[in-house]
């Protein structure tokens, strides 16, 4: 073989090396901008304002995750821990009793513990809730709006296009900041979960 052959073989290999190399670093590029954009912007979360929720029940289920990421959570700030309950309570309730034929939820996801007469302190078992958003209906129209539907960060998959968001008649799902993922309206501070 002659010395411009060898040159030639050479830098042939020398091309394949710096393209695989090209390649690599492109490939990871294209990995890393996504996250370098994501980090400089911050992280964005799927949540529902409860301001413009109409409590129609699709996020019970629209939501892929079964049962839905989207569940009802207790602002303990705004309760008036009545002993009659419109959230906890069927609108027609003749006994004030624990009695599954009183419950408004369908799924008896909310908990009521005696407190001090006539308190009472209303707790969502959130492996029980399906976020239909009954209690929620109940609670706006005979109470003070206390129990009122979130996404579950815990349990929310957070995708791009989340099927809650396309499904919802009212508009209310946004992206927010995962630094203040929550929206509960009549609280001061927005990123404490209340369940």
């Amino acid at each position: 073989m002659d010395q411009t052959e060898e040159q030639k073989k050479l830098s042939r290999r020398e091309f394949v090396k710096k393209g695989v190399r090209a390649s690599i670093i492109i490939g990871l590029g294209a990995v890393a901008v996504p996250f370098i954009k994501e980090m400089a912007m911050g992280r964005m979360v799927w949540q529902l304002d409860p301001s413009k929720c109409t409590h129609c029940g699709r996020c019970a289920t629209s939501c892929i995750q079964s049962p839905s990421a989207v569940k009802c959570f207790h602002a303990y700030d705004m309760c008036g821990y009545c002993d009659l309950c419109g959230g906890y309570f069927r609108p027609d309730t003749k006994e004030l009793s624990t009695a599954a034929e009183t419950m408004l939820c369908p799924t008896a996801a909310i908990k009521r513990k005696f407190v001090e007469e006539p308190f009472f302190e209303y707790e969502i078992d959130k492996d029980l809730c399906i976020g239909c958003a009954i209690c929620v209906e109940g609670c706006g129209a005979f109470g003070n709006g206390s129990l009122q539907i979130q996404v579950d960060h815990d349990l929310c998959d957070n995708c791009n296009q989340c099927a809650v968001a396309q499904d919802c008649p009212a508009d209310a799902f946004e992206l927010v900041p995962s630094s203040d993922p929550y929206l509960i309206l009549g609280v001061e501070n927005k990123n404490t979960k209340n369940s």
